[in-house]
């Protein structure tokens, strides 16, 4: 709706963003403020890893849900959602090799990731604004469109396509962290099993 009126009248994208409520703009400035973050080389801890893929999750939960509420195919946006966040996340895990999450490095020592700059998370985190927002102008402006399935479908299956990329680029570190840390149990248990086998008086079998 809001794509299509813009097309033919893109006079009307003025009124729009005249009529945008000024806490949207607060809201993605603080968003972009976090993609911009990820542009360059840091370091973060798990939890600090993990927080944008849940925060992205909530914001996906809560668009799907303020959107498609009321729409008598929640059922079917329900199972839209949850097959194109399955699909993104497998897709997510297929790249596990490649791009910025396949060079992140992780120090036990320091409990530390050590993560490169990426321009993904800001386009992510633009696109799933981009989808709000243009969802939040479609329903203010027709509200029937709830009704329709295609656009309900459509909806669903764009935030769970978004959650599944999100939660997979994590999973990718969150594994990265769960095998060095195992690694690094297995090798402090070593030295103490070796030690046991010397002590005096032990048996060797």
């Amino acid at each position: 709706m809001l794509l299509q009126l813009i097309t033919q009248h893109p006079e009307a994208i003025v009124q729009i963003l005249r009529s945008t409520p000024v806490w949207v703009w607060g809201l993605l400035a603080g968003l972009l403020a976090l993609g911009v973050s990820q542009l360059r080389d840091r370091t973060a801890s798990l939890a600090r890893v993990s927080l944008l893929p849940l925060a992205m999750t909530l914001f996906s939960v809560s668009g799907t849900a303020s959107a498609l509420g009321g729409s008598p195919h929640r059922a079917m946006a329900l199972a839209a959602w949850l097959i194109a966040a399955a699909l993104a996340f497998a897709v997510a895990l297929l790249a596990r090799g490649r791009g910025d999450a396949a060079a992140a490095q992780y120090d036990p020592a320091r409990r530390l990731f050590l993560l490169p700059g990426s321009v993904v998370p800001l386009l992510l985190i633009v696109g799933i604004f981009l989808v709000k927002y243009v969802v939040g102008v479609d329903l203010a402006m027709a509200p029937q469109l709830v009704q329709e399935a295609p656009y309900v479908l459509t909806v669903a299956a764009l935030y769970g396509a978004f959650t599944g990329i999100f939660v997979g680029r994590a999973s990718r570190l969150w594994r990265l962290w769960w095998l060095r840390r195992a690694h690094l149990d297995d090798k402090a248990a070593q030295p103490a099993v070796r030690r046991v086998g010397l002590q005096p008086g032990v048996p060797q079998q």
